[in-house]
């Protein structure tokens, strides 16, 4: 049977479904961008057990203690402790959303009780994002739940589902009064990927653990708008170029009418060896650092789901760069060309009627990448592992990143440092049905 890679692991297509997309908007042949108004949310991104620290028992402590996730945790990058000053740095880039996790491991160490001085420090993350004049983004799962959890079968269990939503009714009632975006799961396909990679699913047992997620993602959604009848609520979705349809349509059927915008990931391109469809992570091919990149992938991503969502905005929710060690990379390609390039296809899209309204940066800081520290993601980057005081030492592109919503993206007449590339090589066959270039 064939394989593509899928967020942190082979899954099989067998698990896949298939959708017929609606036209969608013709590119523009503009020969400059306009900036985003006002009301474009620039934002930065984070989660919880991969930047927090001091982790409870959960399942990804028990992989990393099996020796089945890499690198030894340690304290991540503290922001347990250090999220005063994370906060602050956000604030002082001047975007307007600060995304982060609520760690059900964390809030629920046993079945029936809850901590409430995890509550308190979540509290205080919040009260101190909204003080700072951003609007929080939570994130509900963000791959990670706790040990007695694991004990109970973890997602194999039809169980499961009463208990998350225990935990997250718990944190609805807390936080919706606060305003803040909600993502109910990150990266559905990509969750299900990494709990195969580890053994704590079987391919077989994947379309349950997709059922049951849908299950969630959609009586959740219901409490939301119960307790904030506006409330703007997403499961964002990690695109896979080349496979998309494939890969995320299982997840995206069970839950499309309990979207009120599709937050949309975006990292890498299609392998140009064998046009393998990627998402980094992945326990074979080439090191997450080495994929491809290919910044007008996003236009296609967008134009993915604006066709297959003309009702709703998008926003996207990740999207970054990895950087080996904090070093540079092959392709010479900087963090701060990237993120000028990615930002005039947002405009672009934008120009070519996609109803886009806001972009995440992945990440504030780096973090634990899921078994390594080798990947680097961060504005601001740390050396967990060898720096004791975990500095943050901001990147090139802070100040660009700062430049860029101060002005609502890159200016007019900006060209990318990097031209399209054939389309083959980028997100076929939707690179290749319209394609978008620069003009002459």
């Amino acid at each position: 049977m064939r394989t593509r890679k899928c967020g942190y692991a082979l899954v099989t297509l067998a698990m896949i479904a298939t959708a017929v997309l609606a036209p969608g908007a013709t590119p523009s042949a503009h020969a400059t961008v306009a900036p985003f108004g006002d009301e474009f949310l620039w934002g930065v991104a984070s989660s919880g057990f991969q930047s927090e620290g001091h982790a409870p028992d959960s399942n990804w402590t028990r992989y990393i203690d099996s020796g089945e996730a890499g690198d030894e945790y340690q304290n991540s990058v503290d922001f347990l402790n250090r999220h005063p000053s994370d906060i602050d740095l956000a604030a002082r880039l001047g975007v307007q959303v600060y995304r982060i996790g609520i760690e059900w491991a964390r809030l629920q160490p046993e079945p029936g009780v809850w901590d409430a001085s995890a509550f308190r420090f979540y509290d205080d993350v919040i009260d101190r994002i909204v003080a700072a004049g951003m609007r929080p983004m939570l994130t509900l799962d963000h791959w990670v739940y706790p040990g007695w959890v694991s004990d109970r079968g973890g997602w194999r269990n039809p169980g499961i589902v009463e208990d998350w939503l225990a935990n997250m009714r718990k944190v609805v009632d807390r936080y919706a009064s606060r305003n803040p975006l909600w993502v109910t799961f990150n990266e559905p396909a990509a969750y299900v990927g990494t709990e195969l990679r580890i053994g704590a699913i079987t391919v077989d047992e994947a379309p349950a653990m997709l059922d049951r997620m849908a299950q969630a993602h959609n009586t959740i959604y219901d409490i939301i708008h119960h307790a904030a009848p506006d409330a703007q609520v997403t499961s964002n979705l990690g695109y896979v170029a080349g496979a998309e349809t494939e890969v995320n349509q299982p997840m995206v059927d069970r839950i499309a009418d309990k979207l009120d915008f599709i937050g949309v990931d975006y990292y890498f391109a299609v392998l140009p060896e064998s046009g393998q469809s990627v998402q980094g992570g992945s326990n074979q091919g080439p090191a997450i650092w080495e994929l491809p990149i290919r910044t007008e992938g996003i236009y296609y991503a967008l134009r993915h789901y604006a066709r297959l969502f003309p009702d709703r905005p998008l926003y996207v929710v990740e999207n970054g760069m990895p950087t080996e060690n904090a070093g540079q990379r092959a392709d010479g390609y900087t963090r701060s060309e990237h993120l000028r390039d990615t930002v005039y296809w947002l405009q672009r899209a934008k120009a070519d009627g996609i109803d886009l309204i806001g972009y995440n940066y992945w990440s504030l800081t780096d973090n634990y990448e899921w078994g390594s520290y080798t990947p680097r993601f961060g504005l601001y980057t740390v050396d967990v592992r060898t720096d004791p005081t975990l500095a943050r030492r901001p990147t090139d592109a802070v100040d660009t990143y700062r430049t860029i919503i101060r002005s609502g993206g890159v200016p007019t007449g900006y060209r990318p440092t990097r031209p399209p590339a054939e389309c083959e090589l980028v997100d076929p066959p939707e690179s290749c049905d319209q394609t978008v270039g620069l003009p002459d």
